[in-house]
């Protein structure tokens, strides 16, 4: 490493990269029941990973990957925790081999097998499968709405407000303020919860200031794993889009060199690093991005320190006590527009794709995967089961390859 590794600025923009991503990364543990702190070390380690498989030419960051919110929620409440960090280090895996894939038959096969007609609905689905517990957590309730935590008529305000502050952020933010909305829409919204009084600090108070974080060790359930490997199709095309970004950012081409085949596979490796210890899956974050395209800083060493930064606070106990105690309502109202965000970046990829999706063919498939997957469709019992995104996935790939084309006019 040379010495611009280890200048102040360079440290000091790896820390500012964190507070963009800072928002977004801890926002899918607190979202999914996951530990924060476990979240900011497995960003670092899965980074770090990252950089290594892609040699250090890549200036991004990995974290808390958003795809994979709702799916981690349903498969908790299904099999538990450690068997949904099982069935995401499968999911990590499926990445890995569709690296493999990339690099023997090219990007053109995964669009084939993974077309738009597919993959925007499952994205779709994604996104709005759970949209009742964003719902339920706006109005104070537990996400499967059995229990208010909290009196409906204060947490539908925190939850407007911090809805509404994220939306301000999001749409009329100039610079740094409009890469993080989610930060500021949680910053307002505990304002308003510590305002009206509901706010609990016992956690705060009981934690240690220095602790080893609350790593969970996966087991695998194959009803688990079988449930979320097809999740890894919504982020493996995010992550093409994000490279695509990025070299467009640098007007460099990280498709060739380092390939998309290693960036992808760095990118599976993370989520597969980042399960073992009990994180959420990794992701290239497009915050991230958008702060390296406003600072012009295009140094990769930067995202190094980044992840360095985000493994020392892991281990700073106080503060992950201080993020769990964040109200229901505030995660809540920015659920609602973070699970409909998801949805739209699926129909959005349906839109740019120019199919005719009033063609019997086409129409079938979306309207088949976004009925049964938003139904809450499953088939078999409790030795066999396929449901949610796992059924929407396979469902679509079948009836893409079973379903005759089209003949285009002559």
């Amino acid at each position: 490493m040379n010495n611009s590794t280890f200048s102040i600025k360079t440290i000091l923009t790896g820390a500012q990269m964190l507070f963009v991503a800072f928002g977004a990364l801890v926002l899918v543990p607190l979202l999914t029941g996951l530990d924060p702190n476990v979240a900011l070390f497995t960003a670092g380690i899965g980074t770090l990973l990252f950089h290594l498989v892609t040699k250090g030419q890549v200036p991004i960051f990995l974290a808390s990957s958003f795809a994979f919110i709702a799916p981690i929620i349903a498969c908790v409440q299904l099999w538990g925790v450690p068997a949904t960090m099982g069935g995401l280090m499968a999911a990590g895996g499926a990445y890995m081999l569709l690296s493999l894939l990339v690099k023997l038959k090219g990007v053109a096969t995964l669009h084939k097998i993974l077309p738009p007609v597919v993959v925007g609905p499952v994205i779709m689905v994604i996104g709005l499968a759970l949209a009742p517990v964003a719902v339920n957590m706006a109005m104070g309730k537990s996400g499967d709405g059995s229990i208010q935590l909290i009196a409906y008529e204060q947490a539908i305000w925190v939850a407007a407000f911090s809805l509404l502050v994220t939306l301000i952020f999001a749409v009329w933010g100039k610079g740094v303020f409009k890469l993080i909305p989610i930060l500021a829409g949680v910053i307002a919204g505990y304002s308003l919860s510590l305002y009206l009084g509901i706010v609990q600090f016992d956690a705060v108070t009981n934690a240690s200031w220095f602790a080893m974080p609350a790593f969970t060790w996966p087991e695998f359930k194959w009803q688990a794993v079988l449930f979320m490997v097809p999740v890894a199709i919504a982020p493996a095309i995010e992550h093409i889009g994000d490279m695509m970004a990025i070299s467009q950012v640098t007007n460099k081409d990280y498709l060739k060199k380092p390939g998309l085949h290693r960036t992808l596979f760095g990118d599976g490796l993370a989520t597969t690093a980042a399960s073992i210890f009990g994180g959420p899956p990794n992701t290239t974050y497009s915050e991230v991005t958008g702060a390296v395209m406003l600072t012009r800083n295009f140094n990769p060493k930067v995202m190094m320190w980044t992840a360095i930064i985000a493994i020392i606070l892991a281990f700073v106990a106080k503060m992950g006590a201080g993020l769990q105690t964040i109200p229901v309502p505030v995660m809540g109202g920015i659920m609602i527009l973070l699970f409909g965000s998801i949805a739209v970046v699926g129909l959005n990829s349906l839109v740019k794709s120019g199919e005719d999706l009033t063609a019997p063919r086409n129409l079938s498939i979306v309207a088949l995967i976004l009925v049964c997957g938003i139904g809450g469709m499953h088939i078999g019992g409790n030795e066999f089961s396929l449901q949610g995104v796992s059924l929407c996935a396979i469902l679509g790939i079948v009836l893409n390859l079973v379903l005759p084309k089209a003949d285009k006019p002559t």
